[in-house]
C-alpha cells in the first residue's frame, strides 16, 4: 500500500485513481480498510473509492498518543497525496468521529457526509469499565473468546471469522494508543452548527455500542442532515451486517450529492 505523509506518521491507502467523483472511506475502531468492500463492490465503476488505515489498524502504525483532531489530518494528508481537492466522506463509528471533525477542520474540502453507526460525544460513563477491562486483557494478547466477544459489540450479526483471525495475528499491545484515543475523545456537539455540508446518517437497529438516540442527536444538531436511516437487523457495522440496504441509502446520497 502506499503512504500519505502527515509528520512522522505514514498513513497507508487504497487509491484506484481515475477522474470519477472521490469518496474517502474512514473504518471502525479494530477494522481496516478492508471493512467496505460490500461497499465498493457496488460503487467502484461510478466512483473513485478511496480507502486508508487508520493509525493502530491495517498498515499503518500508532507512534504514541494522538487524537482524533490529528487523524482528522491523517485524511486530509491521504486526498493531498491522491491529489484529490475535494471528496465525499464516508465514516463508520470511529470513521464518522474523523470525517465530522475533517469537516470541522477544513470544510471546503469535504463535499457531503454519510455517516454509519457513530455519534458526537464521548463514551457512555457506565460502558467505560467494562471496555477499560476488555483492552487490558487484549494488550496483554487477545484471546479468541475475548476477540469474539468484541466482534459482537463492534461487528454485530455479521462474518466474524475473518477480523478475529486478523485480531489474533496481530500484537495486543498495538490496541493501547488507539483505545486511548476513543476512550479521551472530546465532545463536538457544540460544534455541529459549523459542519454545513449535506449529511445523511444510517444506524443499525441492533447497535449495542452505539445507541440509536444518539444518531438522532447527531441529525438533529447538523444543520443539513437530510434524515436518519434506521436499518432493520443490523449491528454496529451496519454496512456489515445489512449491506444491500446501507448500499442503496449511500448510492441515492452520493447520485445527489457526490459531484
Amino acid at each position: 500500500m502506499p503512504a500519505a505523509k502527515n509528520g512522522d506518521i505514514s498513513v497507508h491507502y487504497l487509491d484506484p485513481g481515475g477522474d470519477r467523483p472521490a469518496v474517502v472511506f474512514s473504518h471502525g475502531f479494530l477494522m481496516d480498510h478492508e471493512m467496505f468492500e460490500p461497499q465498493i463492490e457496488v460503487l467502484r465503476e461510478d466512483y473513485r473509492c478511496i480507502t486508508w488505515d487508520q493509525r493502530g489498524f491495517g498498515a499503518t502504525e500508532a507512534r504514541g498518543p494522538f487524537t482524533y483532531w490529528d487523524s482528522a489530518d491523517d485524511l486530509l494528508a491521504v486526498m493531498d497525496a491522491c491529489d484529490v481537492q475535494s471528496a465525499t466522506l464516508v465514516g463508520m463509528s470511529q470513521g464518522g468521529f474523523i470525517c465530522l471533525r475533517a469537516a470541522l477542520t477544513a470544510p471546503e474540502r469535504v463535499r457531503a457526509l454519510f455517516l454509519i453507526d457513530t455519534q458526537a460525544g464521548t463514551e457512555d460513563a457506565s460502558m467505560v469499565p467494562v471496555y477499560e477491562g476488555m483492552a487490558g486483557a487484549w494488550a496483554v494478547q487477545p484471546t479468541e473468546d475475548l476477540a469474539r466477544s468484541v466482534a459482537g459489540i463492534i461487528i454485530g450479526p455479521a462474518d466474524h471469522e475473518p477480523w478475529i483471525a486478523k485480531w489474533l495475528a496481530r500484537p495486543g499491545d498495538t490496541i493501547t494508543e488507539p483505545f486511548r484515543t476513543l476512550l479521551d475523545r472530546d465532545d463536538i456537539h457544540e460544534q455541529l452548527s459549523q459542519i454545513t455540508q449535506p449529511v445523511a446518517i444510517v444506524h443499525g437497529d441492533q447497535d449495542v455500542a452505539i445507541s440509536i438516540d444518539k444518531a438522532e442527536r447527531l441529525c438533529r444538531e447538523l444543520p443539513n442532515c437530510e434524515g436518519l436511516t434506521v436499518i432493520e437487523g443490523g449491528g454496529h457495522a451496519a454496512n456489515l451486517s445489512r449491506p444491500e440496504q446501507v448500499n442503496e441509502a449511500l448510492r441515492d446520497f452520493l447520485s445527489r450529492h457526490a459531484g
